[in-house]
């Protein structure tokens, strides 16, 4: 997947983009919320928490650099369900659609390996991002067992 026009690139996790995971993340949850144990864990873990776990991890490379990245957290085996977590755009490339490709590329990465859904927990205040996740097909759903204080909104995508 590239863009052209803004030289946008989405590309799997490599571990030169561990600080990149950690860093684009600790900066949008510490504008709006704190960062919980939760937090800590997956960020500061990527390859063991999520990576091999089979999960996995999309970044947007802008010109090269890493400004957007999204997780894809397998939560259960059978059936196969993932969380998408994570995902994180810097302000210095937002607009750029590139929350949108990251959710797309992790949303088509969980139906080409047969999951059953997708589901994600986020935040009321953080419209934008639920109006990204209803435009890639999410549906509200209550939540249940949030792992973060912050979770107010649950939604998933069921793969048909």
């Amino acid at each position: 997947m590239n863009d052209t026009n803004n030289e946008v690139k989405i590309v799997t996790y490599e571990s030169q983009y561990k600080e990149a995971f950690k860093a684009l993340n600790e900066e949008w949850i510490k504008t709006f919320f704190v960062m919980e144990a939760s937090d800590y864990k997956l960020l500061d873990h990527p390859e063991e928490e999520i990576l091999n776990k089979g999960g996995h991890i999309a970044f947007a490379l802008l010109d090269g650099e890493a400004v957007g990245t999204c997780a894809l957290v397998k939560t259960e085996d059978s059936p196969l369900i993932f969380e998408l977590s994570k995902m994180a755009v810097s302000p210095k490339a937002q607009g750029k659609k590139l929350g949108y490709l990251l959710g797309n590329a992790l949303v088509e990465k969980a139906r080409e390996l047969k999951a059953e859904k997708v589901f994600l927990v986020t935040n009321s205040i953080l419209v934008p991002a639920i109006k990204l996740y209803e435009k890639l097909g999410f549906i509200h759903t209550p939540v249940s067992n949030a792992e973060y204080d912050r979770a107010d909104v649950q939604m998933e995508l069921i793969f048909s």
